[in-house]
């Protein structure tokens, strides 16, 4: 499995990188030990995850399966929405304060020093940007982190943290349905030296087997259509990754496992390779979509 620089940092990620959100924590501590050190075992060395996720359980868990071999790998965990009191729900607090009181947690709960990718998780135009990167990069100072970026979809945020910050990543959802990022994000992000991980690379499983309905502008029939050109290639796993890993601002993409059979399948696509012609024609099978909001 190849490995790539993430952004201007010393990280090196693998192309695939392991989305801890989709674990099935109920199945308990030993499982999710064994899944992920298989993945470590298989090549992955970036695990995903989120404070939000699963109250912080999701950390914990993560943290105790990666203990092991903690040096070898790359975490990654995000900040900005905050539970409330109560559990009814969470706000967003992309503050300095909450991401410096934020990252004690997070590190406490992941049982490390530090942590090796520290991302907003979300992000708006209005957020105090400039606080909230004096809080990233103070953190970096510190030794608490080693990179930074953001979660986000918003070109307008996108800039404004390009112009007004030194991030190393945004992680932004990206797959043949959701061509969006390619009309000015990708190039713009590579520019800067700016890596990105993509998410939702499978359009939420219509592009290997979930039934089509309408996504993000396409109707039912052009999502199908694009089903069908993906199934000629006789392998729409292999084919959906590899469409998104081709732009070099890339490094990795985040897949959600659950199961030791979803890794297999994910790690056997990723071994296949596509001629830049035939993923060419299946960027012509729909016109790419585009950014409406937050433009």
């Amino acid at each position: 499995m190849e490995h790539h620089k993430l952004g201007k940092s010393d990280l090196k990620v693998s192309e695939l990188s392991f989305g801890c959100m989709s674990l099935e924590l109920e199945k308990g501590q030993d499982h999710i030990t064994d899944l992920i050190k298989k993945a470590y075992d298989s090549g992955i060395n970036l695990f995903d995850t989120a404070d939000l996720y699963n109250k912080g359980r999701n950390e914990e868990m993560v943290g105790k399966a990666l203990k092991p071999f903690r040096d070898e790998v790359v975490i990654s965990t995000k900040v900005g929405n905050q539970w409330r009191e109560d559990g009814s729900g969470w706000d967003w607090n992309p503050s300095k304060e909450h991401i410096l009181t934020g990252i004690n947690e997070s590190l406490r709960r992941l049982q490390t020093d530090h942590i090796d990718l520290y991302m907003l998780h979300g992000g708006t135009i209005d957020d105090p940007i400039d606080e909230s990167v004096e809080a990233f990069e103070q953190l970096k100072k510190q030794g608490k982190i080693r990179a930074y970026g953001i979660s986000s979809i918003r070109p307008n945020t996108i800039r404004e943290w390009v112009n007004r910050s030194n991030m190393d990543c945004v992680m932004m959802q990206y797959s043949l349905l959701d061509r969006r990022p390619e009309e000015e994000a990708l190039d713009l992000l590579a520019e800067h030296n700016i890596s990105v991980i993509t998410r939702g690379t499978l359009a939420k499983g219509m592009l290997i087997d979930k039934p089509a309905q309408e996504y993000l502008g396409y109707s039912a029939d052009q999502v199908a259509a694009m089903k069908k050109a993906l199934d000629q290639t006789k392998n729409a796993l292999s084919a959906s990754v590899k469409y998104v890993q081709q732009h070099p601002a890339v490094a990795s993409v985040v897949a959600g496992i659950r199961t030791e059979e979803q890794l297999e399948l994910l790690l056997n696509a990723n071994e296949i390779s596509f001629p830049s012609s035939k993923l060419q024609e299946l960027s012509n099978v729909l016109p790419a979509n585009a950014y409406d909001k937050h433009r």
